[in-house]
């Protein structure tokens, strides 16, 4: 097709999510079984025409509870890029053209936000409320947008400093107006790969929570969580824990590629 490069990384990485997003949610319209639903006389069952992936440990259905679990990811995914590009890239620009001491604040708040690993801050959060979805968001959210602002700042004080910004001043533009016609244009072309990278760090996070059991708890469906559950019965049923680790791998590689350069 005219207008689409199949050599691009992009393309590929988009081909990939969009694989995944329409099976995280058709599937569980095209099952009429329950992610939760136990079924003690079918445990460890094999794909077969009725149950596509299977059954868990607990005789639950693995086509639709391998949806759920990704529909949680790209939850999370979604929630903290744009919390996290709406918060850093407001603030970034405020810091550029702001008042100095909005830029010092700011540049001390990140640089104590940096001083502890960004996983760990988010386990002491999810300390306080283990097992709440919004607690994980709120964490993985407010160790982002760092990213967002530190890249929208630099930005900002070069495009801030050139002669078309200058003249629009001098012409009395607003802020708003220099957001819109010279910040924002400089700004977008970097977030897409910013965005890229953070929704693939914040799937893995959650996933890294649930593996080590302060993340989402049972009996939700979460990637991380499911490969830990599964673990025990990799030897009696391999398929088992494959899915969900294909499934994670896939999601994230999808957000890498996209993040990439188009082919040339």
């Amino acid at each position: 097709m005219k207008g689409i490069d199949f050599t691009s990384t992009r393309f590929w990485g988009a081909l990939i999510l969009l694989t995944l997003c329409l099976y995280a949610f058709a599937a569980p319209i095209l099952s009429s079984q329950d992610s939760a639903t136990q079924d003690l006389s079918s445990i460890l069952r094999l794909p077969d025409s009725t149950r596509w992936l299977g059954t868990d440990h607990f005789g639950r259905d693995m086509w639709v509870r391998l949806a759920d679990a990704l529909q949680l990811s790209l939850l999370m995914a979604a929630l903290c890029v744009l919390t996290s590009a709406l918060i850093g890239v407001t603030l970034g620009i405020l810091a550029a053209t702001g008042p100095a001491w909005a830029d010092r604040v700011l540049d001390g708040m990140t640089t104590v936000i940096l001083a502890l690993p960004g996983l760990v801050l988010v386990l002491i959060f999810a300390a306080i409320l283990p097992g709440s979805f919004w607690m994980l968001y709120v964490a993985i959210s407010l160790v982002q947008w760092i990213e967002y602002f530190r890249v929208t700042r630099a930005i900002t004080r070069q495009v801030a400093r050139s002669p078309a910004v200058q003249s629009s001043r001098l012409m009395g533009f607003g802020a708003l107006y220099l957001v819109r016609r010279h910040y924002w244009p400089a700004i977008a072309p970097q977030l897409t790969t910013i965005a890229a990278f953070g929704a693939a760090n914040a799937i893995l996070m959650m996933a890294s929570l649930g593996f080590v059991y302060v993340g989402i708890q049972p009996p939700l469906a979460e990637l991380g969580l499911m490969i830990v559950e599964h673990f025990p019965y990799y030897a009696d049923a391999p398929w088992l824990l494959a899915q969900p680790l294909i499934a994670l791998a896939l999601l994230v590689l999808s957000c890498h590629l996209l993040a990439g350069r188009t082919a040339r």
